[in-house]
């Protein structure tokens, strides 16, 4: 007569290296789809305004402080300084649209010295960005 073992050690293993695959290709999914929104510039807190439209052409945009700094990407600049960045920005095309993104703290005269600027220096079209009520802070 044979005598057959009970094997109790046989236990069930499920190999993660399958999972684990699949974990790294969704992440690299989600990292290669996701679009990251980042903008140039200063940060400031816009105004706030019920109707706003996205503007999507091409754009000159100056940022303009809490504390009154005008800047033109990353770099300071004086009114005087502002105006010639301006005139050779613009150049011939008069048509350019002119972007003010001035924090909603700003002094307001700052900023109106600025549209003047802008407009000395052959802008012929002007906004003050803002973002659409409720968004954001």
């Amino acid at each position: 007569m044979i005598r057959l073992k009970n094997s109790v050690n046989n236990i069930a293993e499920m190999s993660l290296t399958p999972l684990i695959d699949m974990v790294f290709l969704l992440i690299i999914f989600f990292l290669l789809t996701t679009r990251f929104i980042t903008e140039e510039g200063i940060s400031v807190k816009l105004p706030q305004a019920d109707s706003t439209t996205p503007q999507t052409q091409r754009e000159i945009t100056v940022y303009v402080t809490k504390e009154g700094r005008v800047f033109i990407g990353n770099r300071a600049l004086t009114l005087h300084q502002l105006y010639y960045e301006l005139r050779s920005l613009i150049g011939s095309d008069r048509d350019k649209l002119v972007v003010i993104k001035a924090d909603r703290n700003a002094i307001l005269n700052k900023v109106v010295k600025v549209m003047d600027v802008a407009k000395t220096a052959g802008a012929a079209r002007l906004c003050i960005a803002t973002r659409k009520e409720g968004y954001g802070e």
